[in-house]
């Protein structure tokens, strides 16, 4: 079993009522150092706390800030991540990703992890090529 060492996004999506959507992230950082990210749009939208969206949660990024990371997360492990409730976007499908495209690097273990609708689905790159491979 893959033992997270630095940080892992848990992304929570949960329907509420009939057309209502709400999608949680929140992280969980077991390097002690570092302040996690959650950026859309170029807006911060946490540095480490738990986000709700109410409603869909588009092309946004996550990444732990370790102090060389650029804004966007360049030199940086990213994840990209789009949160969407199917009934509710026209049949739009939430997505997530660890990228290590340029200008991306590895630099921490990173992951993610949907619950409450696809739980048990996720990603955990703790190396570069355990990444690329994905």
């Amino acid at each position: 079993m893959k033992s997270l060492t630095a940080t892992l996004l848990v992304i929570a999506a949960a329907v509420v009522g009939v057309i209502a959507e709400s999608h949680t992230v929140s992280f969980t950082n077991n390097c002690g150092y570092g302040t996690p990210t959650l950026i859309q749009g170029g807006n911060v939208l946490s540095t480490g706390g738990a986000y709700t969206s109410n409603g869909p949660l588009g092309a946004a990024i996550a990444y732990l800030q370790t102090g060389g990371c650029g804004f966007n997360g360049e030199g940086c492990t990213m994840v990209e991540l789009s949160l969407y409730n199917p009934d509710t976007n026209n049949g739009m499908i939430s997505s997530a990703d660890v990228t290590l495209i340029p200008p991306h690097a590895f630099s921490v273990t990173s992951g993610f992890g949907y619950y409450n609708g696809c739980d048990g689905v996720g990603n955990d790159c703790s190396e570069a090529v355990q990444c690329r491979q994905r």
